[in-house]
């Protein structure tokens, strides 16, 4: 049996790569027609069905063909596997380097030891902010960094820079969240920068809601989730699982 010649496989294979690149270039082209904006991060072509994953610059996932006829806004699941691959590439696309996260912009607070980290995007008037830094009080063994993220209302801003100019911030934002005792009016002078700083950050990073949790490893978990959960998220980061 006579192969092709090296340089032909590579030929060919290139070639192949060329077309792919095309194509996606073209959906993106197309899609972005269609939504008569320059809104399309990324788009990649999947295993599954000639379908092409198309990630917006909001976040969000959606699937289509080589030629845009139609858009899916919804779950992809593997029938074999029983994956949800929309969820696990989610997850993934949202994750940060939590090394990165600029600390010192953070109210930080630490409980026991310390060992496990997470890092929370926050707004002062939030209910479910509320909820969860009631839960967090039987936390154990943490260090929990807290971005004032006030991104409800202007009074959320006058009380996260309010928080931020208190002599013991931790304990501002405690005694505001948990038992609804209203920060003192900030020092004149007072430099709460950071405020607006982490309000740029958060929407560098996509950060959409709040609670938002960061663990250690950098996976996000949107909302309050209950404490048991964001105890198991913990413990898996501090153990790199």
């Amino acid at each position: 049996m006579k192969f092709p010649p090296v340089r032909a496989l590579l030929a060919a294979l290139f070639l192949a790569a060329g077309v792919a690149h095309a194509d996606e270039a073209t959906v993106k082209k197309n899609l972005e027609t269609f939504l008569n904006a320059p809104a399309v991060d990324s788009v990649k072509k999947t295993p599954y069905g000639g379908l092409y994953e198309v990630v917006l610059k909001s976040g969000e996932l959606l699937y289509t063909d080589d030629k845009v006829s139609f858009i899916i806004d919804g779950a992809l699941i593997d029938a074999k596997t029983r994956k949800n691959v929309t969820q696990a590439r989610q997850a993934q696309l949202m994750k940060i380097d939590f090394a990165t996260l600029p600390l010192d912009q953070a109210i930080k607070q630490v409980r026991g030891n310390g060992k496990r980290t997470i890092a929370t995007f926050e707004d002062p008037n939030c209910g479910y902010c509320k909820r969860l830094a009631k839960d967090m009080q039987n936390l154990k063994d943490a260090t929990i960094y807290t971005f004032l993220y006030p991104i409800l209302s202007p009074d959320s801003t006058e009380k996260s820079k309010n928080i931020w100019c208190a002599k013991d911030r931790a304990a501002a934002w405690t005694d505001w969240m948990t038992a609804g005792k209203v920060p003192a009016a900030a020092a004149a002078g007072c430099d709460a920068s950071v405020v607006d700083k982490n309000v740029a950050l958060g929407q560098k990073m996509k950060v959409s809601g709040t609670p938002t949790i960061f663990t250690a490893d950098g996976n996000r978990l949107p909302g309050a989730v209950p404490l048991a959960q964001l105890e198991q998220a913990m413990t898996q980061a501090a153990a790199g699982k």
